[in-house]
């Protein structure tokens, strides 16, 4: 059966640019680390012998200066849906968490509540715990179905007047449920605040249309879908309209007006500089290049397409043969509210991810009893996927023999 979707996949033709491993039979985890791709050893040793080896500190000026903004517009173009001038690549994405909801609580003064959900990914809850902390304010949880995630409905009965900030993930990195963003971002407009979305779960995954959908901010990370790499550096969006009045509270050098004027204080460049700090990770953005050059040949309604259709596999493999072990689906069967994971759920997981992991079978695991699959489309066959599943039968068979 698998031979058969692998033989009319559209994207059939994308997984054999990707670096191939004899210590892996099937990589079920692409969705917390991408795979990088052949060309990435080519350009990463051209950048080491040219544009560092030759050019050596040229480079600033010929291209390094700008390249948080350059890549970070092309990023926008292909992945975000974001006009040029309102991404940039900087930092991880908890500074960039950290740098971006300052900004934005400091912006709305006599609003007192951060609202996020309860089931957000740590990083996003833990910075919000220390950021009100520091400025006095109160965080309003909303309660979500695990299984689901943020709906407009509960954010409308969340936020009010006191609200400055909301603070949601496009895809939950749990469940991989999809919010609606266009809607939740409207309400939390007519309640007068500010919305942050976390796109760490879908950027170069779902589509998205920050500019149409009217965010304001978002960050994202860029080692999963986008494959730049263990500790690749994040990216920022700030709508263009909201650019003037954010100051972000880290004023490195290369966030000034001038970045070798050595000034005595510190005035913000204008436009998505100002949301720099310090020296840009230059080596960190490399191989960026590669996999935004394959999701812009591919296109993202294809991504999606595939995407849809991998995880459909999963839970009907799960259905047919994992459910009379007793494992549950843990993410929306509804393709229009699933991302590009699918969490299955059962006691023993974290017992049977050890167990696939040393048979060279690589998802992950996430507390309580979630084995999530990874799928990410331009790397992954459906043949691997149905191996990788086997295996979690068979090993369900042992654990019950």
């Amino acid at each position: 059966m698998t031979h058969h979707l692998d033989a009319i996949d559209p994207l059939a033709g994308f997984p054999s640019r990707f670096i191939q491993s004899d210590q892996v039979l099937a990589y079920l985890d692409g969705n917390s680390l991408g795979r990088p791709l052949t060309a990435t050893l080519d350009r990463l040793a051209g950048f080491v012998a040219h544009d560092w080896g030759s050019r050596l500190i040229r480079s600033w000026d010929e291209q390094w200066m700008q390249l948080p903004l350059t890549l970070g517009d092309r990023i926008g173009h292909v992945a975000l849906g974001a006009a040029a001038g309102q991404s940039v690549v900087a930092d991880s994405t908890t500074v960039l968490l950290y740098k971006l909801i300052r900004a934005a609580v400091d912006a709305r003064p006599g609003r007192t509540e951060i609202v996020i959900d309860t089931d957000n990914f740590p990083t996003d809850r833990f910075i919000l715990e220390g950021i009100a902390a520091e400025r006095g304010l109160t965080l309003r949880w909303i309660e979500t179905d695990p299984a689901l995630g943020a709906t407009p409905e509960l954010v409308a009965d969340a936020v009010g007047a006191d609200t400055a900030l909301v603070v949601l993930s496009h895809v939950a990195y749990k469940s991989g449920y999809i919010a609606d963003v266009e809607r939740i971002t409207s309400i939390t407009h007519e309640a007068g605040a500010l919305i942050l979305w976390d796109l760490c779960h879908s950027a170069g995954v779902v589509p998205t249309e920050l500019d149409a959908w009217n965010v304001d901010i978002a960050v994202g990370c860029s080692y999963k879908y986008l494959n730049g790499g263990p500790g690749a550096p994040a990216f920022a969006y700030v709508a263009s309209r909201l650019q003037p009045e954010l100051r972000q509270p880290i004023q490195g050098w290369m966030g000034a007006a001038d970045v070798f004027a050595m000034a005595d204080g510190f005035r913000p460049a204008d436009g998505m500089r100002r949301f720099l700090s310090g020296t840009p990770p230059v080596l960190g953005m490399v191989p960026l290049h590669d996999m935004v050059d394959q999701i812009e040949e591919a296109g993202l309604e294809a991504i999606r397409a595939k995407s849809l259709a991998l995880t459909a596999f999963v839970i009907e493999f799960s259905d047919a043969h994992l459910a009379e072990f007793g494992v549950t689906v843990g993410s929306p069967r509804d393709a229009d509210h699933r991302g590009s994971h699918v969490t299955l759920q059962h006691p023993a997981f974290r017992e049977v991810t050890q167990l696939l992991w040393l048979r060279d079978v690589i998802p992950d695991f996430r507390f309580p009893d979630g084995l999530r699959i990874g799928l990410s489309p331009l790397s992954t066959t459906f043949a691997e996927v149905e191996l990788g599943l086997n295996l979690v039968r068979d090993i369900l068979t042992e654990l019950a023999g």
